[in-house]
């Protein structure tokens, strides 16, 4: 095949969804009913937060700023899936490939920073409780959401750098539901071992270092939630992180088979499949394991409701 740089070639064919065929409507409101509900979950839990001063404290702040997270995650990926799954052309430019794989690697090296620091607060908050007010301040969970950002978008520049400058054949079909790097390095044609070799650096440092900081905070939590003589007691300390745990499982459990890895792909449907998983399912659950895991959430959320509800009635009292 002829080989293209960026500037000969137009774009790509996004081919995740091409054989999902008869099921083509119901798979596009299912996907639209779950990005909606994310949406609202992680909009309603933000700005609860926000709202409610009872809130304002480091672990809900950590959590609304990951609502916040999620809501940017998803955008880059599920509108270009929903429409993909209605138009006969599921086309996109190469400008705007290299953009949503940015955008996407961008957050979710953010969510992975994010996370950690979730863990920690809660690491201090169980096993350094009398220093805990004095070290976790206001100012410092703002600083530390800031460096979460900001190192999450500084990480994947290198890989996006390296991806825009291979040349690529006139083959240009995509099978995966949205750009990424092992996808775009599959239909590069000249030798991506450099690629590949960058990308399992770049994602073995933000994943598994993460990864590994949030176990050990874990292995803090357990080791002093055990020594809590009541079991009453044990179960309210360990309840406060239960729901960070569960979405840290299920979003680190299918990164690192995606990215973690020195080859582009295993197979098609398995990428598929845990690109579904972290991409959508895990922006989805989120809203739902910590609202229906936080009983003080719950009531902050009933509260702002029918607040607000009877602030607008003209019968209340």
């Amino acid at each position: 095949m002829e080989p293209h740089n960026h500037s000969s070639l137009s774009g790509f064919v996004l081919l995740g969804f091409s054989s999902v065929g008869h099921v083509r409507g119901w798979l596009f409101v299912l996907l639209l009913l779950a990005y909606l509900f994310t949406i609202c979950g992680n909009m309603l839990i933000f700005l609860v937060i926000r709202l409610d001063t009872a809130l304002h404290k480091p672990m809900y702040q950590f959590i609304g700023v990951l609502s916040f997270l999620e809501l940017w995650y998803t955008a880059t990926t599920i509108p270009k899936m929903l429409a993909n799954l209605l138009s006969e052309k599921k086309t996109i430019s190469f400008a705007g490939c290299l953009l949503q794989t940015y955008f996407f690697h961008s957050l979710g090296a953010s969510e992975c920073y994010l996370l950690t620091a979730m863990a920690y607060d809660r690491y201090l908050a169980i096993c350094r409780p009398l220093h805990y007010p004095a070290i976790m301040s206001t100012t410092l969970c703002v600083k530390i959401a800031a460096g979460c950002w900001t190192c999450g978008f500084l990480c994947p520049i290198s890989e996006v750098v390296l991806v825009s400058q291979l040349p690529f054949c006139n083959y240009n079909e995509i099978q995966h539901i949205f750009c990424d790097f092992p996808p775009l390095l599959s239909l590069a044609c000249k030798d991506t071992s450099t690629n590949v070799l960058v990308d399992f650096a770049v994602n073995a440092f933000i994943i598994l270092i993460t990864f590994l900081f949030i176990m050990v905070s874990y292995g803090g939590i357990i080791g002093a939630v055990l020594k809590i003589k009541t079991a009453a007691g044990r179960k309210k300390a360990f309840s406060t992180c239960a729901s960070h745990l569960i979405v840290v499982l299920i979003f680190f459990g299918s990164i690192i088979f995606m990215y973690v890895r020195l080859k582009k792909s295993y197979s098609l449907t398995l990428d598929r499949t845990l690109a579904v998983v972290y991409s959508v399912l895990t922006p989805l659950a989120n809203p739902v394991i910590y609202s229906l895991r936080n009983q003080k959430l719950i009531t902050a959320i009933k509260r702002t409701i029918f607040w607000n509800g009877a602030r607008a009635s003209p019968i209340s009292h």
